[in-house]
């Protein structure tokens, strides 16, 4: 497979994929009552109200990262470990998962940061996210086990019978973002095996995962793993306060809905978009949201928060342009 069919199919299936789902999911709703709520009906105080934890949480993860970086002996200003955050959310929109070298990258090229050990702190990061996430979804899980259960039934998913509950349209869908879940861990593969054919590299990426033990403030950056997951959190629970049918749900139905939405972005779409409109609208009418509200709701929120990390990433890129040229 050539280069340039590689990366036309890396770009072309997810946005192919999540447009099928989210084409699926709004045919046949009437644009004009999308546009009526989202002008007439929806609180805008909340959504903005909303913004300054979803820009905190990747600033935290721009800390976060600083301080991973120190043992291995890389040093890159705050600014542009924080404004890498953001390019590389931003860059993933187009290609997914391709974040995490796009600000490995944007190190090296503004600081001189090594790009294996930069890659093997991501990585390390990513572990440590899986770990809080996982304990999260367990705790939330256990506590509300009867929802999770009447989600698995309502969406076909039942363990005991889980090809006769399936219908035509889920396990279509189902299956899609299986499919592109594999593809995305096999072009991560790939571009993994690149660097392992050069052995410094592959030491460096080595560093970088052992990096956690000479952090030198561990507190600190248990502190930052947490708080980026509370500000995404609460990026996403205030949002339930600018529409009247959500925002009676309460703490209990955000987190439930936060933990399927963020498994549901595993699936590499543009920012999860259709796998995550998918899951959370399934979750919010079991806690008895009209169908159509439901709908409404994932479609506003996803766009107005992926709109947000793009211009995030504009800014970042702008800034550390006029950084370069200062220097």
């Amino acid at each position: 497979m050539n280069n340039k069919l590689r990366k036309t199919i890396n770009i072309g299936a997810p946005l192919l994929l999540s447009g099928a789902i989210l084409y699926w999911m709004y045919r046949g709703v009437e644009w004009s009552t999308i546009e009526h709520v989202l002008w007439h009906e929806m609180n805008w105080w909340w959504m903005l109200a909303s913004f300054p934890f979803g820009i905190l949480a990747q600033m935290f993860r721009g800390w976060r990262w600083k301080q991973s970086l120190a043992p291995l002996g890389e040093h890159p200003r705050t600014s542009t470990a924080i404004y890498s955050i953001f390019i590389s959310y931003a860059a993933s929109l187009l290609v997914p998962r391709i974040g995490e070298f796009t600000r490995c990258g944007v190190l090296k090229r503004w600081e001189g940061t090594s790009f294996p050990k930069a890659l093997g702190t991501v990585v390390t990061e990513r572990a440590v996210d899986s770990l809080i996430i996982f304990a999260i979804t367990m705790l939330v899980f256990l506590c509300q086990l009867p929802v999770f259960l009447s989600f698995f039934n309502k969406t076909g998913t039942r363990f005991d019978e889980l090809l006769g509950m399936f219908s035509a349209t889920g396990y279509v869908v189902t299956l899609l973002c299986a499919v592109m879940a594999f593809m995305s861990l096999y072009v991560f593969r790939k571009k993994l095996a690149f660097y392992d054919k050069v052995k410094s590299t592959l030491r460096g990426i080595l560093d970088g995962i052992m990096s956690l033990r000479g952090v030198s403030n561990v507190p600190l950056f248990l502190f930052y793993s947490v708080a980026i997951w509370a500000a995404y959190f609460l990026h996403y629970y205030l949002t339930f306060f600018c529409f009247a049918e959500t925002a009676h749900l309460g703490l209990t139905c955000a987190a439930v809905t936060f933990i399927v939405g963020s498994i549901a972005v595993l699936v590499p779409t543009p920012n999860g978009a259709g796998s995550w409109h998918f899951a959370v609208k399934t979750m919010l009418i079991l806690y008895g949201v009209a169908d159509a509200h439901a709908l409404f709701f994932v479609l506003i929120v996803h766009t107005v928060q992926t709109a947000l990390v793009a211009l995030l990433g504009i800014f970042g890129f702008a800034m550390l342009s006029v950084k370069r040229l200062k220097d």
